[in-house]
């Protein structure tokens, strides 16, 4: 009988980040067991352990191992506590959201392609929502001219080309292929690859932490792979829909991170302040268009 954790040094491991997700993290439990065909260990860690949730005694019942946090550090953050729990053993990382559900055979079949070059550090999915569509969560990393354009003009002149761009590097075919980054919110990290590159930044509370991994990882020299035939069903961002113009700006502060990061060169300081000032006027305005509409 297969079971979640054991001490038979299982290869895979599963971490997943709590916060309000009572209502959610039982599906993504239950459908591990068709996803996966191995053992596999499981960490969930709980980013608001102090108001009674029901997130411990799901792990119990699961055999997950329960990591409480004592402070909020974001998702990567909180994804690097859960990294940390996992036997030694485990060579793989199946990083999900809480709202995420596997199908059948869905994490053997991402294992199945990361394990055919060991370059690989990275492996995703085709992700669902709710309504059947696929959602784009494999895309390149912003270049400079498509950042700059997009910060700036998204908001005022939507069909601008670099907006365009911008969409047009999302995946959404049905083909293998490789991207700059994978969604955070359902993903399969190499975990050599993982801790070569020091995991999550976590100065990242939230938003464009995967898109700064899938950055990271292909400069250490690591492929992130898009694996169309593995699905998983993502059911929504259900701890933070009620707060949506603080998610605006956070996003956006998010965005500034990852750019200056990118660009950090001291001579691109022109580039950093330009896109800097696109983002906090994006933000601006988006924040009080979401006010009016709340």
């Amino acid at each position: 009988m297969r079971t979640d954790a054991s001490d038979a040094g299982e290869r895979v491991g599963v971490v997943t980040v709590a916060y309000r997700s009572d209502a959610v993290l039982p599906g993504l439990l239950a459908s591990l067991h068709a996803a996966i065909s191995e053992p596999f260990a499981t960490v969930i860690a709980d980013n608001l352990p102090a108001e009674g949730g029901a997130a411990r005694a799901l792990a119990e019942a699961h055999g997950a191992r329960y990591v409480p946090l004592a402070e909020n550090p974001g998702y990567g953050g909180a994804v690097n506590a859960a990294v940390a729990a996992l036997p030694d053993s485990v060579r793989w990382i199946v990083v999900s959201n809480p709202d995420v559900e596997f199908r059948a055979g869905s994490i053997d079949a991402l294992l199945a392609t990361g394990e055919q070059d060991e370059r690989i550090g990275a492996v995703g999915p085709a992700v669902e929502n709710s309504d059947g569509t696929v959602y784009p969560s494999a895309r390149a990393i912003p270049s400079l001219r498509t950042g700059i354009g997009h910060a700036l003009f998204a908001n005022i002149w939507k069909s601008n080309p670099w907006t365009a761009a911008y969409r047009d590097g999302a995946v959404v075919s049905g083909e293998r292929r490789d991207v700059g980054w994978l969604s955070g919110s359902c993903l399969v990290v190499r975990r050599s690859a993982f801790e070569r590159i020091g995991g999550f930044d976590d100065g990242y509370f939230m938003y464009f932490e995967d898109v700064d991994l899938g950055h990271r990882l292909g400069r250490a020299g690591y492929r992130s792979v898009y694996e169309p035939s593995a699905r998983a069903l993502h059911t929504g961002a259900h701890s933070t829909g009620a707060e949506s113009a603080r998610m605006v700006r956070a996003h956006h502060e998010s965005a500034k991170r990852f750019l200056r990061g990118k660009y950090r060169a001291w001579y691109l300081w022109p580039v950093r302040a330009v896109l800097t000032a696109g983002l906090s006027l994006r933000s601006a305005v988006m924040t009080r268009t979401v006010g009016r509409r709340d």
